[in-house]
């Protein structure tokens, strides 16, 4: 929410609106709220019931698609996190950007629109350092941590956004089924970690070595 905020505030005539989009029970409606505060235009709240499993990200994705696509204002720029706090797959964007065939960056720390409104150039975090990467859009970008601090919101922004409009939906009115088709059979911790010892010569090493196995 608030790099796309951000974006606007740098290219005002090239951003015209912000859609914040939601899959959960109802309190994921004031998840919304809150981001209408940060300066999003309006939301979509995909309800699922209180009892009902949380989705998979490839029901994630598919519903992200269908409201894409039921856009008829269209869609150039999706901005999502990188992966979610419960389950931790960090699939979705990549799902949706297959089901759109749309090109994809994820892990972004830096997001610029280039001349021309065509492309974006994203700065990716990877295990050897920084990668710099164009992506014409429309595109998709998944965002990592260090991307940006969020603001807070102001009491004026927020009394404006108990106006704004937040349009609730259903899996089956966007045709989708948000039904997961994975199933979690077994979660076990691993073993307890076993504390180490000092020994005074290579030859006591090696024979702990030989006496565990590992020799």
């Amino acid at each position: 929410v608030e790099e796309a905020v951000r974006l606007r505030e740098l290219h005002k005539a090239k951003i015209e609106n912000i859609k914040l989009v939601s899959i959960g029970p109802k309190a994921a409606s004031e998840v919304i709220r809150a981001g209408l505060a940060l300066g999003a235009d309006e939301g979509v709240h995909v309800e699922i019931g209180e009892e009902d499993p949380q989705a998979d990200p490839l029901g994630v994705a598919k519903a992200l698609a269908a409201i894409i696509k039921n856009d008829t204002a269209g869609v150039d720029l999706v901005i999502m996190g990188k992966q979610a706090i419960d389950g931790d797959n960090g699939m979705t964007g990549q799902m949706l950007a297959g089901l759109m065939g749309w090109g994809q960056a994820t892990f972004a720390s830096k997001v610029e629109i280039l001349e021309g409104d065509k492309e974006i150039k994203v700065t990716r975090e990877v295990d050897g350092g920084l990668e710099e990467m164009k992506v014409r859009l429309p595109a998709i970008i998944t965002t990592d941590l260090r991307l940006n601090e969020p603001r807070y919101a102001s009491l004026p922004n927020i009394m404006k956004a108990k106006k704004k409009k937040i349009e609730k939906v259903s899996a089956k009115d966007l045709g989708v089924d948000l039904i997961p088709k994975l199933e979690t059979i077994k979660v076990t911790e691993p073993p307890k970690r076993v504390g180490g010892a000092k020994v005074e010569t290579v030859d006591e090493l090696v024979a702990k070595m030989k006496a565990a196995g590992v020799a």
